[in-house]
């Protein structure tokens, strides 16, 4: 909730110039606020740049007023949804049973849901990174159904790292991804490892991305603060497709 309708285009605009003339371009995913999705759908059509959401309801309607439906999403041309936040979790007593809900409603609509997982400063300190992350894609995944050819992206955001300048180390991440991997093989056998994308999330920038993102076991970065800072986007779309390059 940091920028408006004119700034969230603004941004879009920015994003796609930032990715002109590049040899390999990165899948970019934009969300911006709800009240900017019309807007900044128009700047990225018939671009690489796909259009995100930040929230859904787990309904495809009712009485529920203030919420979005995955329904209204496909309506606005959303391609994907973020799901599960730690901020919603937190500040908004999202559980894992709404999140499950989400995920279903998600998937019914033809959305690709960005599930978020992550532990909590005194998780990692009690060494429970791995049972907690754990419970969350279980709760949420377990019971799902899904076909061979549905692409599910699972977003790994420590909460001590998000918004506090201080990313996971790389043994951390690396260690937590193949958890993550893991994870979703035991609970989704039927989804091939590249339908499976797995991102971390958690302070990262321009300084960070590149390093994260040379990593196999890092598919690619959900960036918070960064993302409305033009400057930290185009840095990071250097590292990424530097990185893609490399892999030619």
């Amino acid at each position: 909730m940091n920028v408006g309708v004119r700034e969230s285009v603004a941004l879009a605009r920015g994003t796609l110039l930032a990715l002109r003339g590049r040899k390999v371009i990165p899948e970019v995913i934009v969300c911006p606020p709800f009240v900017a999705l019309s807007e900044v759908r128009k700047v990225v059509a018939h671009s690489a740049v796909g259009l995100g959401a930040q929230n859904l309801f787990w309904e495809d309607h009712g009485a529920f007023t203030g919420e979005i439906s995955g329904r209204m999403l496909t309506e606005l041309g959303v391609q994907a949804v973020l799901i599960g936040h730690s901020e919603r979790r937190v500040h908004l007593g999202e559980t894992d049973e709404m999140i499950h809900k989400k995920i279903i409603q998600a998937l019914a609509n033809q959305l690709i849901p960005i599930m978020c997982v992550g532990e909590t400063k005194e998780e990692f300190a009690t060494g429970k990174s791995q049972e907690c992350v754990r419970t969350q894609l279980m709760e949420a995944f377990g019971h799902v159904r899904v076909r061979g050819h549905e692409r599910l992206i699972v977003a790994y955001e420590p909460i001590f790292a998000i918004g506090t300048g201080e990313s996971a180390t790389i043994e951390h991440v690396l260690m937590m991804h193949e958890a993550i991997r893991g994870i979703m093989t035991e609970l989704l056998p039927v989804l091939s490892s590249s339908h499976v994308q797995v991102l971390y999330g958690g302070s990262v920038d321009g300084a960070n991305a590149y390093q994260l993102l040379r990593e196999s076991q890092v598919d690619g970065v959900l960036i918070g603060n960064a993302s409305i800072k033009l400057t930290q986007v185009t840095e990071m779309i250097a590292a990424a497709s530097e990185v893609l390059e490399g892999q030619v």
